[in-house]
């Protein structure tokens, strides 16, 4: 039997070799030194052997109280090397079948999402979910545990931020559901728990007189050169905020007159194209000596790698007299649909180029240029629609009452 003190003085050879203690178990020491418990054993006619961990990490002790557990399971009639196996598939199959495994596995397949959505997602998950469900089995987890989690944020304040995670919790089920980790989803059991936050929308001007005074105040804005365009540009595309502050010189075909986005960067993944007013293109052709040279055509005032801050245009807003309530980036969206609805264009059209999402998935895919001739001329309208309000020219016919799909309206001093 082997003793501390031999164990202390043991030395490398040559060659590997083995000093046995009792009972199978020995102490392996190898050229380079290191010192690593063995437990020999024979199974069904065959010699094997099997690791209980390095010396002197393991002391001796240690090292026969795991021999003797092993030798009673082999009394028992279990291989001790393929109960081992076992257990190590079954903590692998455990730690895959957390919360936060499921979770991103799904996130993973999310390539529909533009990467700003599937980027807050994340970010939304990790830090409101993940510290309290990240490392449960996602097949125990009760709609009690669920509800406790989302009343976190709920205390905050934040009830769409709530409503939203509860949604994405529930996709997170509904996947693990399907690849057989889970037999429910707890977020389907939540309905009426939480407080249902009161739909808001986002500040807009509608009123024809209001927005030529908006377009007034735009044109004489007195900023940066580069917020300025922004401003000008941003009812004349109506696109959301973070796609028209993130724009790329590459992505402008000015001799087409078109802006093509690309799928990563549009809520809805798919590519969007953005037919070019002759207004808007003059526009781009005059910033385009100052930020053509660089990747963004609004760069950021720091640095010009990066594009213009989130807040630019909305801060721009507040600077001409216009409040969070009565006028936002986003409420050139609205704005462009309502007026356009008014003078009559089909909704489909307006719906298209609002990239708003399409239903059916595999349609979608393929109609980035669905209605896209019509689409040109609407938005060639719409632009010289904008130039009447802002030089206070009226309509000769009402939009309103005009039929529908006729060109573009005709404007008198």
């Amino acid at each position: 039997m082997l003793t501390d003190v031999q164990l202390r003085k043991l030395k490398p050879r040559d060659r590997l070799y083995r000093i046995a203690d009792r009972d199978g178990l020995c102490i392996e020491v190898t050229p380079s030194g290191a010192r690593h418990w063995r437990y020999r054993y024979r199974f069904a006619g065959k010699a094997k052997m099997l690791a209980l961990g390095a010396y002197p990490e393991i002391p001796l002790s240690q090292a026969r109280m795991a021999c003797n557990q092993t030798r009673a399971k082999l009394h028992a009639g279990v291989d001790p090397g393929e109960a081992r196996k076992l257990d190590k598939l079954a903590a692998l199959a455990a730690v895959a079948n957390t919360f936060e495994a499921v979770m991103r596995e799904w996130l993973d397949k999310q390539t529909q999402l533009s990467q700003a959505t599937l980027g807050k997602a994340q970010w939304m998950l990790e830090t409101m979910v993940l510290p309290w469900l990240g490392k449960r089995p996602i097949k125990d987890i009760t709609a009690q545990e669920l509800l406790l989690v989302l009343r976190r944020v709920e205390e905050r304040g934040t009830l769409e931020t709530a409503q939203r995670l509860k949604q994405r919790c529930g996709q997170i089920f509904r996947y693990a559901i399907a690849t057989g980790r889970a037999d429910r989803d707890p977020a389907a059991d939540l309905r009426g728990a939480m407080r249902t936050p009161r739909t808001r929308h986002h500040a807009s001007i509608t009123d024809p007189r209001e927005i030529g005074e908006l377009l007034r105040a735009i044109y004489g804005h007195r900023g940066s050169f580069v917020t300025a365009c922004a401003l000008k540009l941003a009812p004349l595309f109506f696109v959301r905020p973070g796609e028209l502050r993130k724009a790329e010189w590459t992505e402008f075909d000015l001799d087409a007159a078109e802006w093509r986005i690309p799928g990563h960067k549009m809520k809805m993944g798919e590519q969007h194209i953005v037919p070019v007013a002759s207004q808007a293109m003059a526009i781009l052709r005059e910033l385009h000596p100052l930020t053509g040279g660089g990747r963004y055509v609004f760069p950021g005032v720091r640095t010009p790698q990066r594009p213009m801050s989130e807040n630019t245009v909305n801060a721009a807003l507040r600077r001409l007299g216009y409040a969070n309530d009565q006028m936002t980036g986003h409420g050139f969206r609205s704005l462009a649909s309502t007026r356009l609805h008014e003078m009559g264009w089909r909704s489909d059209v307006i719906e298209r180029q609002l990239a708003h999402g399409e239903r059916n998935k595999v349609k979608a895919a393929y109609n980035f240029a669905e209605y896209l001739p019509e689409r040109r001329k609407m938005m060639q309208a719409w632009a010289d629609y904008l130039d009447a309000l802002r030089e206070g020219r009226k309509m000769v016919t009402e939009g309103s009452k005009r039929p529908r799909n006729q060109l573009p309206l005709e404007y008198s001093r």
